[in-house]
């Protein structure tokens, strides 16, 4: 199925490229979260019209982004979990816990946009997580998971 790209897709576009996807990544993935309209000379037409304004608001959205990337960069957040003697956690912190705990310091994160690529940590420390705010912006934070003995 071919796509008019309405805002800038990883790995697949920018803003106003016609791709071919597949119909199924089209009718659940793309049109339903506004990120793509279907080719049709019509909606071509419709996108011509608006172009201007989709450019700038996906221009406001990174500029947003690169604020709140500036004020997260560096930031450290403290998760207490209970812990055994040698440091191995009972559980783990995920990414709806990192969350949480940035949610406490006024950030509103969505989950989806903090990446642990090795999965929940599972050891006392200091961890460098990565956050993505948009597609051209990704931050680190550092995640202080302290122990706590029973």
């Amino acid at each position: 199925m071919q796509v008019i790209l309405l805002e800038k897709v990883i790995n697949l576009g920018a803003l106003g490229d016609i791709v071919t996807v597949k119909d199924g990544y089209a009718r659940n993935f793309l049109i339903p979260k506004g990120k793509a309209k279907r080719a049709t000379e019509a909606n071509k037409a419709e996108f011509e019209a608006r172009r201007a304004e989709l450019e700038r608001r996906q221009a406001e959205k990174l500029a947003e982004a690169q604020a709140l990337a500036e004020k997260l960069s560096g930031l450290m957040v403290q998760i207490t979990r209970n812990a055994s003697m040698d440091g191995r956690l009972f559980g783990s912190v995920t990414n709806a816990d990192i969350v949480e705990a940035l949610a406490t310091q006024g950030f509103s994160i969505e989950r989806s946009a903090v990446r642990m690529p090795e999965g929940p940590i599972k050891l006392v420390g200091d961890n460098t997580i990565e956050i993505a705010l948009h597609t051209d912006v990704t931050t680190h934070i550092t995640v202080s998971v302290l122990g706590e003995h029973q």
